[in-house]
């Protein structure tokens, strides 16, 4: 039988399926992809006050935070998606739920207009010195999904080392890594029906416009005072190593409710808008009991 391993890490129960049969080894191998996991849950992780993450939501509002090489790439694979989208990603977003909660003490944002607030006008990231800093205080990173998707893409990188043939990686079944030359077929659920796709060897990540609101709208839906349109679900696939990219471009697309010119066409994408999915080269069919 496949050996299963499951753990409780970024906010959400991680499993990963090795297609192979346990040995001594083989679960050896596991369980290091699991620490993996819970490494980058330790440093990403939004309410752990000692997290890296924390440190830096802490103190980039008063001097630039150095980052070490992984950190660095993903902070500025969050930009890149932010500018690609039109700001649809916007991992300040988050933040500005609990800035603007009562009793949170942060002033009124100089940057909370409609045109001008997250992740552009907020946070300046320099290269030369691979840092990050925010451009006010009381600026919070909620890197969400995105750290689900990164957190897998190590964990898959762990697996590779070992040759591990064919493995199944998912976190919250929204963030999806596929290992090896097996066909997988994944349920996907959108506007209360349950449909089908099909992963291999590749990463598949899916995001809906719920969760943290801000004035009773989610977050992912707002910028200041501006609504975005909003996708039942969407999905976005990738090819292998880009959990993280596709966790970020799957949530651009739930926010946007469409896909934008910009996105890498190596990217491929399925956007339910309440009554029927748009897709460009994601196969998705009804479910039996739904057809």
């Amino acid at each position: 039988m496949p050996l299963l391993l499951a753990t409780s890490a970024l906010g959400t129960r991680v499993e990963l399926v090795l297609d192979e049969p346990e040995t001594p080894a083989l679960r050896a191998i596991g369980e290091e992809a699991i620490a993996e996991v819970h490494f980058w849950h330790d440093r990403l992780s939004f309410f752990q006050p000692e997290s890296l993450l924390s440190f830096i939501n802490r103190s980039a509002g008063h001097r630039a935070v150095r980052l070490d090489e992984d950190v660095w790439g993903l902070l500025s694979l969050c930009d890149r998606v932010h500018g690609a989208s039109g700001g649809s990603f916007d991992p300040a977003a988050a933040g500005l739920v609990r800035r603007a909660a009562p009793g949170a003490g942060v002033p009124p944002s100089a940057h909370d207009g409609p045109a001008d607030s997250g992740w552009a006008a907020l946070v300046e990231l320099d290269e030369p010195s691979r840092s990050v800093r925010f451009r006010e205080r009381g600026v919070r990173l909620d890197l969400g999904a995105v750290a689900k998707g990164f957190a897998l893409d190590r964990a898959a990188e762990a697996l590779r080392a070992y040759d591990v043939g064919g493995a199944l990686l998912h976190a919250g079944t929204s963030s999806v890594v596929a290992i090896g030359a097996s066909m997988r077929r994944l349920g996907l659920r959108a506007a209360g029906s349950v449909f089908w796709t099909t992963l291999r060897d590749g990463c598949l990540s899916v995001s809906a416009p719920r969760g943290g609101t801000i004035g009773g709208v989610p977050h992912v839906l707002r910028v200041g005072d501006r609504m975005r349109s909003a996708a039942d679900t969407a999905v976005c696939v990738g090819p292998a190593g880009s959990a993280a990219e596709t966790d970020a471009w799957s949530t651009a697309l739930a926010a946007r409710g469409a896909r934008p010119a910009r996105m890498p066409e190596r990217l491929r994408s399925a956007i339910h808008d309440g009554r029927a999915w748009t897709a460009e080269g994601v196969h998705i069919t009804p479910a039996p009991e739904a057809a």
